[in-house]
C-alpha cells in the first residue's frame, strides 16, 4: 500500500489495485469454454461464464487481497432457464398476433416487454453479480429496489425517445447513479455524482472533435469518458472516504486500442485473450483509490443472493452492465 500526505499531515493510504492475469492462462480458459459450449449445443455456457469471471476476479488484488467471484454455473444454468422460458413465451405469443394477421400489435407487446424486461434484468444482474463478489470475505451487495428503478428507468428512456436523444447523457447518468451509489463494500458504500449536463457537452465536444481530426481526438474522448465514470466515484464509511482517480491520458488510449487492434487483426481473433487481459491490466492500474478508510474495518453487512436469472437476460439482450 502506497502512502501520501494530506496538507494536515495525516497520512493518506492508496490501495494498490492491480491485475496479474496472463493472456496465455485466459486463453486456455477461453478455448476450452468455446469448444464445451459448442459440444454441448450452448448448455455449457453458464458454467463457462462462471469459469471466466472466477478467473478474472481472482487475478484482480486490492491492497495485497485478491478479489473472489463466488457464483456458479448451477446458480447461471436455472437462471439461464428462466429467462430462456420467459424468451420463447414472449416470441411464441408475437407468432400467434403474425398468426392472426396482427403484426403490428404483436410488435408493440415485444417492444413494451423489451421496456419492462431490460431494466428488471439490470436490477436483477446486479442483484445477483455483486452478491457473487467478495474480498477478504467481504461480499458486495446492491441494494437498488425494483420498482424505484423500473420507473426511473422508463421514465428516462421516454425522454430520450422524444427528445430524439437529445436527453440520452441525462438518463444515463440518471441511471448511473442510481445504480453505483446503491451498491454496497460491506459496511461501504459507495457514491456517484455524475451530471448529465456536464456528460452532454464532454460527448459533444469529443463527437465535433473525432470528426475534425478524422478520428484521431476519439482517443481523447475515450480517456474523457472513462476519466468521468471513475472521477464521479466514492466509497464512504462512518464519514470517511475514498476517492478514485483515473490516471490515463488519451495517448495512454491510443496505444493499448491500436495495439489491439493490430493483435486482432493479424491473428484473426486468436488473440481476444491477451487483448482482453492487457486491456482489464490498463483500466486497473491507470485508477488511483486514495483517502482515509481502512479496509480493515469493513464489516460483512450483505446477504447472499443467488437467482442469476437477471444476469442470463443482459447477456441475452447484450448489456453490459458491470
Amino acid at each position: 500500500m502506497e502512502q501520501q500526505y494530506g496538507p494536515s499531515g495525516t497520512v493518506i493510504k492508496t490501495p494498490a489495485l492491480t491485475f496479474h492475469g496472463d493472456g496465455g492462462t485466459y486463453f486456455g480458459i477461453l478455448f476450452l469454454n468455446w469448444l464445451l459450449t459448442t459440444v454441448t449445443l450452448g448448455l455449457y455456457y453458464p458454467w463457462a461464464k462462471a469459469k471466466k469471471l472466477q478467473y478474472l476476479y481472482s487475478s484482480t488484488e486490492l491492497d495485497g487481497s485478491r478479489l473472489a467471484w463466488n457464483g456458479t454455473g448451477k446458480e447461471m444454468f436455472k437462471g439461464f432457464l428462466k429467462a430462456m422460458g420467459l424468451f420463447l413465451a414472449v416470441i411464441i405469443l408475437v407468432n400467434v398476433f403474425a398468426y392472426f394477421k396482427m403484426p403490428y400489435v404483436g410488435m408493440a407487446f415485444y417492444l413494451v416487454f423489451l421496456l419492462f424486461v431490460v431494466p428488471a434484468a439490470i436490477h436483477g444482474a446486479n442483484r445477483y453479480h455483486w452478491s457473487r463478489t467478495s474480498w477478504r470475505g467481504i461480499r458486495f451487495g446492491y441494494r437498488g429496489e425494483r420498482k424505484p428503478f423500473m420507473k426511473l428507468f422508463l421514465k428516462e428512456i421516454l425522454l430520450t425517445i422524444v427528445t430524439f436523444g437529445i436527453y440520452g447523457s441525462w438518463a444515463i447518468i440518471k441511471i448511473r447513479n442510481y445504480v453505483m451509489s446503491n451498491i454496497r463494500f460491506g459496511s461501504g458504500e459507495f457514491r456517484y455524482d455524475g451530471d448529465g449536463g456536464d456528460f452532454f457537452f464532454m460527448n459533444l465536444k469529443g463527437y465535433l472533435l473525432s470528426i475534425v481530426t478524422l478520428g484521431i481526438y476519439s482517443f481523447w474522448w475515450q480517456a474523457d469518458i472513462f476519466r468521468y465514470y471513475i472521477d464521479n466515484l466514492r466509497l464512504v464509511q462512518d464519514g470517511k472516504t475514498f476517492t478514485f482517480r483515473s490516471t490515463a491520458s488519451g495517448s495512454n488510449f491510443a496505444g493499448l486500442l491500436i495495439v489491439n487492434f493490430i493483435l486482432l487483426i493479424f491473428t484473426f481473433g486468436i488473440a481476444f485473450a491477451w487483448v482482453q487481459t492487457r486491456t482489464v491490466e490498463f483500466l486497473l492500474s491507470n485508477v488511483e483509490i486514495v483517502g482515509d478508510i481502512e479496509l480493515s474495518e469493513l464489516a460483512q453487512t450483505e446477504e447472499e443472493y443467488r437467482n442469476a436469472t437477471g444476469e442470463d437476460l443482459v447477456d441475452m439482450f447484450d448489456l453490459n452492465i458491470i
